[in-house]
């Protein structure tokens, strides 16, 4: 049980006290009056002893006395109603209350944390922590238990309210008071009056109520005396006179009203009986309000009354008034049972407080206006007198003469106490069960039996504290009852008996609690009288629980609920839960589970605040332990109690809690919880219209997965036309594509501004979600809308309607540029009230009319503001009115046009307007030690955009954009360009990883027109027809790579300028420009970025510049693959050809395609060569056929000659220019030095120079001069060659019966003689992906020593000779041929060449010769050649008969000059030189 604020012993003390009645006289009452009080009201908070009474008992023993009380009361002639004792116990109960504001009593039980006094709907419940420790706290400490103010108001009024039985006499009256005022004229007279008239209704047939103790009543004769009207020697006088007559003990002169005038401000008079009379005025409103009672000698009614039974005098009429329902659910809320219950709660303490004698419920009282300090000690004088000098005397003369008439009946010896070691030392009747006992609960005794003068002793001795006599007593009247079959009296017995025995001091026997278990079943299944089993309960439990028999009390008061009263079972429901909760091991869940009955009791009769209170407590319990379907019991009954009582708030609260949370009900009980809220908030809205809107619950927002999306709506692809793809929200966020967008952006950033990115760089971002950056506020611009993702999910498994979905927002205008002008924020929150779209000169707000829900289900909202002023924007959250689908009830097997619930009506179709706020948590901040050990975030300001000034605003569409090309093929298309703002554009450029894939053409593609032949084939190149002569012939152009943005100094290649008239777009303009594309060489398919960049003229803008995202996706077949080879030369047709040299290049095209794009054969129409040195001179094909044609899987060889340029001598201007040479194959010639041609091949060659910087770590697009000293860079120059050859192809393919023409372009770059090119494979990639793994130095590597291959391309040789020779050998032995040698230095450096002529067989090859001649003259030569210097060299071969010689036998040796160290090396032999001898 709950902590009583009493112990024990002082509440069974104080629930059996002596009782006094009041006779009062028309003027004695006028006397009172004057204080508002009658005069029981007077004396009744001095009732209680301050000091100790003796009296002695029948063996002569002086028996002690503390801390009595007695009560007095006005005579009232008849009992109470039951129904208005029921109304009054309901109603004490309804005032009493826990106290607003005061510091909750919390209970620390296992691992819960229990507020007791708390009436809020919110609990702590935290997880275990230190069990022991709890358990030891709870069992050495007293400020753990809860105390309940409301269960001891109703005990004690249920106590005073005890109806006077016959069988007992506990109630009844032992003495009287007869009041008379000292103003009357005969005082003496009207106490006789008095005296007569308490004699006749004491003793006459007339009256059976009240009921008296024994026929002789102590009568005792006051005279009251006002001090400030009558004198006092009047009423000395007459005092006098009673003395005589009455004695001096038993009469008193009380003398009062000392004051004649109100109190005073300066003088405050205590007023103690307030706490009395409230009670008194709830009990007098309601006890006699049927106008049948009759008070004796008083105006006011009494509370202390009684009536004979309660239970079992009407047995046709129950204590509740209606019949309990067992077919419903035990927890279903009915309506009130209790006919007092059906008033509310809040009508009850309101009248509870105004009923004060009749008064108006307005006015406030004031009782004891005349009396002062000293009236009150006189008052409390008097009761002392009385009680001791007249009451106590009184009693024990009483306890003597029933002693004696016991004794001298029984013949027994003198004194009980000796008589009663005789009655329990024989041998003991064995008591008989209830079972078997009769039913003798009717039987009466008469007044003179003396089984009923034992009780009446008994009684007696109880109330004067004298409990061992009393147990005798108790003990011995007990065994007579039993004997007789008397169950009522026996019962009364022993419920006593336990009583004292508990007592009795010293405490010489247990507490028998056996005997209150007989008493209260005897009680109610006998006697069926549940008012006397109840006090029996509550005595009982009280001593139980002083005793710590927690469980035993439980129990007792469990078994006492009962469907007769819903009051008292809810009140010993929830004191049984207390119980469980003070054991040594706190049973918490028992204690939840019996204050949710008490709850459920408590709201059946009516009492809504305490059943509220009880279900608080318990869903303390319940809360997060994973008790769903117990927790929407609990919210549901809390929110409906919390509406009754128009705690509105708290009714939100708690049907809040039940949508919220992952409810395991049906869709039925889901659809009815979810109405129930909806008209519980729509109630809470009408009462406050103009508050602030309130948070709703439902759907669960998705905070985190909110995305911003700043941009307009674009143009859908018209006919050929595709737009950009950019971003939308319809794309899932790749975090490695936005990195590489926002290293695009800083590349062309980086140009923009002169190769630094600026401080205050902010990356664009169109797209905000949770995995972008949102430290930084984004810029938005004026008059362009920004969408707001909202993700909702919807926990309820029945349908939800959302409609006038829209943004709420918060705006402070700000001019940039300007100071500021100190706005006060704008907002659209009171506009969000009313259900229209808010629109106004700030920022346009569009309006979901309709958004509905499925059942659990996720979707997404896409929410636009329209901005119309600069300034900083902040999204707030959302507004809407949540509703059901209408019907939806349907499904519940209930009528679809409403359902009529408990004092509300649920409608379909409802909704209500409310709001949720986006909330977003920002990132873990990890970066700082502090940061690292603590939880800290960062900031997400993905929801608070900056609006900026207007900004220029792009479309881009592509026109013919293919998605399928072959490796090197070229396509033209255009791009249209379309400026949709009212804000000029300038600075376009585009930026891309790949630039070799696109181009929009050189600076002078402009000023050269395509041929009609060209347009007429639709070809992408310029062409020129060319006639028969030019064949196999090159035809060459000088160009700079300056005009294709090669080699200009920019920082960045990838960054091209837009060639757009004037570089600029006005607004709302449009313009197409060419676009020629080329398939990768790489097969598969490919990403191709393309980050558009423009800027506004407007340099102050907050936004600098903006970017336009497009991602094309290409696939490529195979085409062709291009091996190539070239070597030196050994012929000089000129001094020239020797000086430079010449090249033989060797090209091997294969047709790598197999039919996968329909092709059914290559034509190689062209093939150019470029290079700064290098050009094309000849085709030098053995074959006729000049237009190579390859269908599946064919080779085809082709040979060229090379030789240098001759612009480098002839014109300054031509340094760092290419030399471009044409050899056409076909009808037409493809000019190469133009656009698109030379733009990829520039394009090519930044990429393989870049792929060979990631790969070397350092290169040069133009070549440095190599120092003289370096041996292996003037080696290696001497077989390296800069010549790029472009191979041109038609591809014709078949596709829907017709063939179309494709072209396009290979590229091979020769770098050394004699080592093999390649076109880009598959193999070449692999492989410098590889080294670009392994090897990536910081600085360029050492040059290593030159090889002996390296060493042998020193020197370049040559033999000029007849082929024939014609010689008489007949005549002339001998025959003697000149041979010139000519020797040219290829290196930049002098060498030095030894020539060896002497012939020796060292190879196979020497051995094999035709015929044997030797050289005249000198044999060897030493020879120093300067750089790139040409030395011919006379020499005589001499034959000695005719046939076929080889002359290529002398041997060359050289080595760089100044170079000791270094030994000769042998020159690359030359090829064989046949020279053939005629004999004639």
């Amino acid at each position: 049980m709950a902590q009583c604020l009493q112990s024990v012993q002082e509440f069974i003390q104080d629930s059996f006290v002596p009782m006094v009645a009041v006779l009062c006289s028309e003027d004695a009452e006028q006397v009172t009056r004057k204080n508002n009080l009658n005069f029981s009201e007077l004396v009744r908070p001095f009732c209680r002893l301050t000091s100790e009474g003796h009296m002695r008992d029948p063996n002569n023993q002086i028996q002690v006395i503390k801390n009595l009380k007695i009560h007095v009361s006005n005579i009232v002639t008849q009992p109470p109603h039951p129904a208005a004792i029921r109304k009054m116990l309901s109603e004490v109960v309804s005032v009493s209350q826990p106290a607003e504001g005061l510091v909750a009593n919390v209970i620390t039980a296992g691992d819960y944390d229990l507020n007791i006094s708390d009436r809020s709907v919110k609990a702590s419940v935290p997880w275990y922590n230190s069990w022991k420790e709890t358990l030891t706290q709870l069992n050495t400490s007293k400020s753990f238990t809860a105390t309940t103010p409301w269960f001891e108001t109703y005990r004690e009024t249920f106590f005073q309210s005890m109806p006077a039985s016959d069988h007992e006499f506990l109630n009844h009256y032992l003495a009287c008071m007869l009041v008379v005022s000292s103003n009357e004229p005969q005082p003496v007279e009207q106490f006789l009056k008095l005296s007569q008239e308490q004699h006749r209704i004491q003793h006459s047939s007339d009256y059976t109520y009240p009921k008296w103790f024994i026929p002789n009543t102590l009568k005792y004769y006051v005279l009251l005396h006002d001090i400030s009207e009558v004198e006092e020697q009047r009423a000395d006088t007459v005092y006098e006179e009673m003395k005589q007559r009455y004695g001096t003990q038993g009469c008193y002169l009380l003398k009062i009203n000392s004051r004649t005038s109100a109190i005073s401000t300066d003088e405050q008079i205590p007023d103690p009986w307030s706490q009395y009379l409230q009670k008194s005025n709830l009990q007098n409103q309601e006890l006699y309000e049927d106008g049948t009672s009759v008070v004796i000698g008083s105006t006011n009614t009494e509370n202390n009354v009684s009536e004979p039974e309660v239970d079992g005098i009407d047995p046709s009429v129950k204590a509740d008034g209606v019949p309990n329902n067992f077919k419903t659910h035990p927890l279903q809320l009915d309506h009130p049972s209790d006919p007092g219950g059906s008033f509310d709660a809040l009508d009850t303490l309101r009248n509870a407080v105004q009923i004060t004698d009749g008064k108006k419920p307005s006015t406030v009282t004031t009782h004891g206006a005349c009396l002062t300090l000293n009236d009150h000690d006189r008052i409390r004088q008097f009761i002392q007198e009385f009680t001791f000098r007249g009451l106590l005397p009184h009693i024990e003369k009483s306890i003597r003469q029933l002693n004696d008439q016991l004794v001298s009946r029984k013949g027994l010896s003198r004194s009980l106490f000796s008589a009663t070691k005789k009655w329990f030392s024989g041998g003991k009747v064995p008591e008989k069960s209830i079972a078997e006992l009769k039913n003798t609960a009717g039987l009466l005794y008469p007044p003179e039996a003396p089984e009923l003068q034992i009780r009446k002793l008994a009684d007696l001795c109880f109330l004067v504290q004298h409990y061992d006599l009393a147990y005798s007593c108790y003990h011995t009247a007990k065994k007579d009852f039993l004997n007789d079959q008397a169950m009522l009296y026996a019962a009364g017995a022993l419920e006593m008996a336990a009583v004292s025995a508990f007592l009795q001091p010293g405490a010489p026997r247990p507490y028998p609690a056996h005997y209150m278990d007989t008493a209260i079943q005897t009680y109610r299944d006998v006697c069926k009288n549940m008012v006397l089993a109840e006090r029996c309960a509550l005595l009982s439990a009280e001593i139980l629980k002083s005793q710590v028999k927690c469980s035993e009390a439980a129990t007792l008061l469990i078994r006492m609920t009962s469907e007769d009263s819903d009051l008292r079972s809810a009140l010993l429901l929830e004191q049984a839960a207390h119980c469980f909760i003070n054991m040594r091991s706190p049973m918490v869940r028992k204690f939840a589970f019996h204050m949710i009955l008490a709850g459920h009791r408590f709201s059946k009769a009516g009492q809504k605040r305490h059943a509220l209170r009880c279900y608080c407590q318990a869903m303390q319990v319940y809360k997060g332990k994973g008790w769903s379907l117990a927790e929407d019991h609990i919210n549901f009954t809390i929110g409906r109690q919390s509406f009754t009582l128009k705690q509105l708030d708290n009714a939100v609260s708690a049907f809040r809690h039940i949508l919220i949370n992952d409810s395991k009900q049906t869709a039925s009980q889901q659809g009815a919880f979810l109405r129930e809220y909806l008209y519980v908030y729509k109630n809470v809205s009408q009462l406050s219209p103009d508050d602030p809107l309130p948070q709703l619950p439902l759907p669960c927002i998705q905070s985190s997965a909110t995305r911003v999306f700043f941009g307009h709506d674009r143009r859908l692809a018209e006919g050929q036309k595709q737009a950009a793809t950019h971003v939308s929200l319809d794309q899932e966020f790749d975090c490695e594509l936005s990195q590489q967008w926002k290293e695009l952006e800083e590349q062309v950033v980086a140009v923009v501004n002169r190769g630094a990115i600026p401080v205050n760089f902010q990356p664009t971002q169109y797209c905000l979600n949770s995995q972008t950056d949102n430290l930084r506020f984004p810029l938005a611009v004026v008059q362009e809308p920004i969408i707001v993702e909202v993700v909702f999910k919807n926990p309820l498994k029945v349908p939800l309607l959302l409609t006038d979905l829209s943004l709420l927002w918060k705006f402070q205008s700000k001019v940039f540029g300007q100071l500021q002008n100190g706005d006060e924020p704008i907002s659209n929150e009171k506009e969000a009230h009313v259900k229209a779209t808010f629109k106004n000169e700030i920022v346009s707000t569009e309006v979901i009319l309709e958004f509905s829900m499925s059942s659990e289900e996720t979707k997404v909202a896409r929410l636009k503001l329209l901005p119309h002023q600069t300034g900083e924007l902040h999204i707030l959250g959302v507004v809407y009115n949540l509703g059901t689908v209408p019907f939806v009830n349907v499904v519940d097997g209930t009528d679809p046009s409403g359902v009529q619930g408990e004092g509300n009506l649920v409608i379909n179709g409802m909704s209500v307007r409310g709001r949720q706020d986006l909330e977003i948590q920002g990132p873990r901040l990890n970066n700082t030690k502090e940061e690292k050990t603590s939880v800290k975030h960062g900031p997400d300001r993905r929801l608070d955009p900056i609006i900026t000034p207007p900004m220029p605003l792009l479309e881009v569409f592509f026109i013919n954009f293919p998605t399928g090309l072959l490796c090197g093929e070229i396509r033209k298309a255009f791009v249209e360009f379309v400026n949709v703002s009212k804000v000029l554009l300038t600075g376009l450029k585009v930026a891309s990883k790949h630039p070799e894939f696109f181009t929009f053409g050189s600076n002078t593609a402009a000023l050269t027109p395509q041929s009609p032949t060209a347009s007429e084939n639709c070809s992408a190149y310029k062409t020129i027809v060319t006639d028969s002569t030019s064949a196999c012939t090159a035809l060459t152009s000088l160009v700079s790579p300056v005009d294709f943005g090669m080699g200009s100094g920019n920082s960045s290649l990838g960054v091209i300028d837009i060639p757009l008239p004037d570089s600029v777009l006005l607004p709302g303009a449009s313009i197409q420009l060419p676009l020629w594309l080329r398939g990768p060489d790489k097969e598969g398919v490919h990403e191709i970025q393309f980050l558009f960049y423009y800027e506004s003229p407007n340099k102050l803008s907050k936004l600098s510049h903006r970017v336009l995202r497009h991602t094309a996706v290409i696939c490529t077949s195979r085409s062709l693959s291009v091996r190539a080879t070239v070597c030196r030369s050994n012929t000089f047709q000129d001094e020239e050809d020797g000086r430079n040299g010449n090249m033989l290049v060797f090209v091997d095209v294969e047709n790598i395609n197999t039919n996968e794009a329909g092709v059914r054969e290559f034509h190689i129409v062209q093939v150019s060569s470029s290079s700064k040195k290098w050009r094309f001179q000849k085709c030098i094909n053995p074959s006729e056929d000049k237009d190579a044609k390859l269908t599946s899987r064919e080779r085809g060889k082709l040979c060229f000659k090379a030789t240098t340029c001759k612009y480098q001598e002839a014109t300054s201007g031509a340094l760092g220019k290419y030399t471009f040479a044409d050899i056409i194959l076909g009808n037409e010639q493809i000019i190469s030095a133009t656009t698109p041609c030379a733009d990829f091949f520039f394009r090519s060659c930044h990429s393989s120079e870049s792929k060979k910087t990631l790969t070397n770590g350092y290169t040069s697009f133009v070549p440095a001069r190599w120092p003289t000293d370096d041996v292996g860079k003037v080696v290696r120059k001497c077989s390296e060659i800069d010549l790029n050859i472009i191979v041109l192809w038609k591809a014709y393919v078949v596709e829907d019966n017709k063939q179309l023409i494709l072209e396009g372009q290979l590229h091979v770059t020769l770098q050394t003689i004699g080592k093999e090119a390649y076109s880009l494979s598959q193999k070449q990639e692999a492989q410098e992906m590889v080294l670009l793994k392994l090897i990536r130095p910081e600085q360029p590597p050492l040059p290593a020593r030159p090889s002996v291959e390296q060493l042998s391309h020193l020197i370049k040789t040559s033999l000029h000779y007849p082929e024939s020779y014609d010689h008489p050998f007949l005549h002339k032995s001998l025959c003697v041929v000149p041979v010139t040698l000519m020797l040219s230095n290829c290196s930049q450096a002098g060498v030095d060449v030894i020539i060896d002529l002497r012939h020796k067989a060292i190879s196979p090859e020497t051995l094999e010769v035709h015929g044997s001649f030797t050289w005249l003259g000198q044999t060897q030569f030493k020879l120093q050649l300067k750089a790139q210097e040409i030395h011919k060299l006379q020499l005589k071969a001499c034959f000695i008969h005719a046939g076929v010689y080889n002359l290529g036998t002398p041997r060359v040796f050289a080595k760089l000059t100044d170079q000791g160290s270094m030994c000769e090396t042998s020159q690359q032999n030359s090829m064989p030189a046949l020279i053939i001898i005629n004999n004639i």
